[in-house]
């Protein structure tokens, strides 16, 4: 009995032990799965406090990439700004004169250099081969057959010698062939490279020779050079037409015109981060007007300024320039094409103002431009010289145009059919005309009547069938009598051209006038086929 008693004191005591183990086993993995918990939690808590400080960043750095992208927004409209303000003093900056001579061909032929492989070879050294062979010492000289291998080796030595000579030969004689149609070659190259450079100088030399004795042609080309040598934004459309009338020294230039889309609508950008949107303020209508005038009126005098600048030969005493855009007429749906801005200067007057420090619109309206009041809507002027106006219809007696035989020539009229010729011209316009005494000159006086409302008017009409330049007494002559006889405006035609005083006078006066290219145009418009041909002296 006692040692079943026993038995089970020691079952217990060991069940017991093997309970605690367990438990302490349990409590083991109790404590690591809450520290496994603690330590996930803690490293949770650091990634999420790692995430939001990256996302801070990142969106820092976001925000800061949406206020550069503003502020690149906003540099970019300065600069356009600033180029289209600086349209006209870019140009005063530079001399737009065109030296014939920089247009000349100037380079040196080019010089022979022969390929690299037929650089000229040394023949070969006899020496070099000889001293190959060893002369044999007393000694050696002793033995049985010294010599005799002595002299054999010597001999192959000058047979080797001699091979490389003809071979050295056959490539000298290849190279200095080679090196011959190279000559050849390069002779034939300066040769074509002379001659296309005395045929380019001899026709800047005839170029020149045209331009200052004043050839019409040239000197509109020489004009549509200079006026190509001005560079422009991108957005300008660059592209002009241009023609000269030499009885009166006058050059038309007609110039399509950026329009107003080129000033930026947006005056400036800015970024609000709560909503993450970049606003756009747009440019008061009224603003955008005034740029787009100044713009405008900026690249009136700067064609005007170039092209008296450059007037090297003295041809030009008078420019005017029409400024065109295309805009579409809303109540038809169709693109036309429309004058917003046109001026007639003389060099005398432009030489006195100073466009470094002139307001553009002043300036303009100063020198009697007509200027669109509203260019932002395509309000258009009427040109104070039509481009089809300036007509070249004006030849040597030996120089008639086959095309123009069927015309007739208004310098063989009399008198007094001109003066009929010039009432019914008017007539045919619309204009009540009525014919007074004609002049002595061929001029002819003739009072005309526009019927219309408001616009309408006495006008007075006089017209002078001369070969030389009208002068300023002529305009002055129709002055007086427009005052005399209560005109309202003064016409006067001629079959010549107009000097620069007469244009300086007729400015600001109800005066137009027509020289002999207008004429001829106004007379086309009404069917009727002309030409003027001066005769001899």
């Amino acid at each position: 009995m006692a040692g079943l008693t026993t038995l089970l004191r020691l079952a217990a005591a060991q069940a017991a032990r093997n309970h605690r183990a367990n438990m302490a086993r349990l409590a083991q993995a109790e404590r690591e799965q809450r520290n496994a918990v603690r330590q996930a939690e803690k490293q949770r808590k650091e990634l999420e406090r790692h995430l939001l400080h990256a996302t801070r960043e990142q969106k820092q750095r976001y925000v800061e990439a949406r206020k550069n992208e503003v502020t690149q927004r906003n540099r970019e409209i300065s600069l356009i700004l600033n180029d289209l303000g600086a349209t006209l003093s870019n140009t005063l900056q530079i001399d737009d004169t065109i030296r014939f001579d920089d247009l000349r061909k100037k380079e040196s032929a080019p010089t022979f250099k022969p390929d690299a492989n037929l650089q000229p070879l040394p023949p070969p050294n006899r020496d070099i081969y000889l001293s190959r062979v060893i002369a044999p010492s007393k000694f050696q000289a002793l033995l049985p057959g010294a010599k005799r291998r002595y002299d054999e080796q010597l001999q192959l030595s000058e047979e080797q010698y001699r091979e490389a000579v003809e071979v050295w030969k056959a490539k000298e004689q290849g190279r200095i062939y080679a090196l011959e149609r190279n000559w050849a070659a390069h002779q034939k190259r300066t040769e074509e490279f002379l001659a296309d450079q005395n045929a380019h100088n001899a026709r800047v030399d005839q170029l020149e020779s045209d331009y200052l004795s004043g050839k019409v042609e040239v000197v509109e080309e020489y004009c549509q050079m200079v006026l190509e040598g001005s560079t422009y934004p991108e957005s300008f459309p660059q592209l002009f037409a241009l023609s000269y009338a030499p009885s009166s020294k006058q050059i038309v230039v007609e110039m399509m015109l950026p329009d107003v889309g080129v000033i930026p609508p947006v005056a400036e950008y800015s970024y609000v981060q709560k909503n993450d949107e970049v606003k756009e303020k747009p440019r008061k209508p009224a603003e955008i007007k005034v740029l787009y005038q100044d713009l405008i009126a900026s690249i009136a005098l700067r064609t005007i300024h170039e092209l008296f600048e450059a007037d090297q030969g003295h041809h030009l005493d008078v420019v005017c320039f029409n400024g065109n855009i295309e805009a579409l007429n809303r109540m038809n749906g169709k693109t036309e094409r429309k004058c917003l801005i046109s001026v007639r200067t003389t060099r005398s007057e432009f030489d006195t103002i100073d466009l470094r420090y002139v307001d553009r619109i002043l300036c303009l309206r100063n020198l009697g431009a007509q200027v669109s009041r509203d260019p932002h809507e395509a309000i258009a002027v009427r040109p104070i010289v039509e481009y089809n106006m300036v007509d070249r219809r004006f030849v040597g007696q030996d120089d008639v145009l086959s095309d123009l035989d069927d015309a007739f020539n208004l310098m063989d009229l009399d008198p007094f059919e001109f003066e009929h010729l010039v009432a019914n011209l008017f007539g045919k316009m619309g204009l009540e005309t009525k014919l007074t005494q004609s002049s002595r000159d061929g001029g002819v006086d003739c009072i005309a009547f526009d019927t219309r409302p408001i616009v309408g008017g006495k006008i007075v009409i006089q017209a002078k069938r001369y070969k030389n330049t009208v002068g300023v007494s002529a305009v002055r002559d129709l002055y007086g009598t427009m005052l005399n006889e209560g005109a309202s405006k003064g016409l006067l035609v001629s079959t010549s051209g107009y000097g620069m005083d007469a244009f300086a006078f007729a400015k600001d006066k109800p005066i137009e006038l027509i020289d002999g290219g207008g004429l001829l145009y106004m007379l086309k418009e009404v069917g009727i086929r002309a030409r003027i041909v001066f005769p001899d002296e």
